[in-house]
């Protein structure tokens, strides 16, 4: 069964640089994120599979690979129900990526030429990333967006070392909703936060450990501020 204009997503096309399955579920979180797949409502992974120009397989594989994870829940027979969280879910989860994230980025800055390593050659492999963040930004490419958000602080965070804490995080930014990402572009106002990635690393490179910590917690803030509709 064809879409429906409701129901459709803009979804991107999938390459070959990862596994089909890996692609589709970044490709999905990243659509869970920004309300592009909407809580409560049954997707059908054929469906799903049509838009992205692929069989139903990997859709269907990266679907129990988010329903694991708590992110939808299957139906028999259906497809997958996106599930809802709760204002205090998503202050709890934002007060614990600040406990983590926090002190392991600063800890990045304090290290920075410490180990004889300049401290730009160490964070300079990130800025594609962090440029290609600042371009979807520009595009108003919401999905892209996100995922290379993601991308970028899960690689920053693994400097620090701790594979299990990169695990951690990558759980909670997939619970992450930030609603407020479709207004905030469109009064062009997701530029700023964008280019906040560029400036962490040049705060990193320098070993600006205040700015880094200063900076990082107001970028989180975000989660619960202007990336979910407020005003921080």
């Amino acid at each position: 069964m064809a879409p429906s204009a409701d129901d459709r997503l803009d979804l991107p096309a999938v390459g070959e640089r990862q596994s089909l399955r890996e692609q589709v579920a970044h490709a999905l979180r990243a659509a869970l994120i920004t309300g592009e797949m909407r809580p409560g409502v049954v997707y059908s992974a054929p469906v799903l599979a049509a838009q992205f120009g692929v069989s139903a397989t990997p859709v269907r594989e990266a679907m129990l690979d988010l329903a694991k994870e708590g992110l939808v829940e299957a139906v028999r027979n259906k497809g997958f129900r996106v599930t809802e969280l709760s204002d205090r879910d998503l202050d709890e989860l934002t007060e614990i990526r600040l406990l983590i994230e926090v002190p392991t980025v600063t800890r990045l800055a304090s290290a920075a030429g410490a180990d004889g390593t300049d401290g730009a050659a160490r964070f300079d492999p990130l800025r594609p990333l962090a440029r290609r963040i600042v371009d979807a930004a520009d595009r108003g490419d919401l999905i892209a967006y996100v995922d290379a958000d993601i991308r970028f602080h899960l690689e920053l965070l693994a400097l620090a070392g701790n594979a299990h804490l990169v695990d951690v995080v990558r759980d909670l930014r997939g619970r992450a909703r930030l609603y407020g990402l479709p207004a905030l572009s469109a009064r062009g106002g997701l530029a700023g936060s964008a280019r906040e990635h560029l400036e962490l690393l040049d705060l990193l490179a320098a070993g600006d450990r205040e700015g880094t910590e200063r900076l990082i917690r107001r970028h989180i803030g975000h989660v619960r501020g202007i990336w979910a509709g407020g005003t921080d």
